[in-house]
């Protein structure tokens, strides 16, 4: 039996879809001369407001918020996109976390995500009080565990490593209970490129097998036992382990250069999420559409930055990413 639930909300995004930024309009970007330009053309295709701040922080921070304002005004299920939002949950955690560490009252870090299940305040708030319980059970023991390493050992790596590994574990486990594929799919393939990453870095840094193992997550997709080994040994390890994966061609991009890496790390996402264009009865194009969205914001971030340091274009094209449509 056909869900109809989404459909609506399908048809409304199908029609978003065509405002989202083309591999031509990266081009144009591409061919502006400077970063102003670049925002000026933006501003043209609708990006900001008209009382918006005329600079790019400004101008990108409401297109976050834009993201999800239409997909509130769909009428959905919400809850359907919690895990979208780890990141920046748990992102305020660590912030959280660190300032409770470091000052005995205020909010001094300015690196905190708004529009969160929990706001900053109340973030900080919880951490101060070390009253964890009423974070949620993804989050609190970690949260616990992360503040007691932070405070007893000054170590700020430490800290980010446990939050980071409770964050894709929850992320894992969303997938896991998930009923929508589209879901289980972001999930795997989060962990794994998380996973990789960890490998790469810890590789370039001589970290040892230990380290990588506190810090990966298991997937269904990859060893984390085997991937750390490859690590251990050295890059042309990891590669060769990964060619025996669903995710070669990341080993090649590690091959070819870290810029290249990075890329194909968003463009996997962005190749996962494909499929979703000829779905019509799931919330999988809405997914796929706030992903989309962040991944373009992404992308205009490289190229207006680049601009602004006066990178070569050649460099700054080496960063862009995949665009969805």
């Amino acid at each position: 039996m056909i869900d109809t639930k989404y459909t609506y909300a399908v048809a409304r995004i199908r029609a978003l879809e065509t405002s989202l930024l083309n591999s031509a309009v990266i081009e144009q970007l591409m061919a502006c001369q400077t970063d102003v330009q670049c925002l000026q053309l933006l501003q043209e295709k609708g990006w900001g407001d008209a009382d918006t701040p005329e600079n790019a922080e400004a101008i990108l921070s409401r297109e976050q918020e834009k993201i999800w304002e239409t997909i509130r005004d769909l009428g959905v299920d919400m809850s359907v996109f919690d895990v979208l939002s780890y990141p920046n949950l748990f992102h305020n955690l660590k912030a959280a976390i660190k300032d409770a560490c470091t000052s005995e009252s205020g909010k001094h870090l300015n690196i905190y995500y708004e529009d969160t299940s929990i706001s900053p305040d109340e973030m900080l708030e919880i951490v101060r009080s070390k009253d964890f319980s009423r974070l949620p059970k993804i989050m609190s023991e970690a949260a616990k565990e992360a503040y007691e390493a932070l405070l007893h050992t000054r170590d700020g790596q430490l800290c980010d490593i446990i939050i980071d590994k409770a964050q894709l574990e929850a992320v894992y486990q969303a997938g896991k209970e998930a009923k929508d594929s589209i879901i289980k799919e972001y999930a795997e393939s989060t962990v794994a490129i998380a996973d990789i990453k960890i490998a790469v870095r810890a590789q370039k840094t001589a970290k040892s097998m230990e380290f990588m193992k506190r810090a990966m997550a298991e997937c269904e997709s990859l060893s984390v036992t085997q991937l750390a080994k490859a690590a251990v040994s050295g890059m042309d390890a990891i590669v060769e382990y990964l060619s025996q994966t669903e995710y070669a061609e990341g080993g090649r991009a590690i091959a070819e250069s870290a810029s290249a890496f990075e890329r194909w790390c968003d463009n996997r996402m962005m190749q996962t999420m494909q499929p979703q264009k000829y779905q019509s009865f799931s919330v999988g194009p809405l997914v796929a559409y706030v992903l989309a969205r962040e991944n373009e914001i992404k992308t205009v971030r490289i190229i207006v930055s680049g601009k602004r340091s006066g990178l070569s274009d050649d460099s700054i094209r080496e960063r862009v990413r995949e665009m969805y449509v």
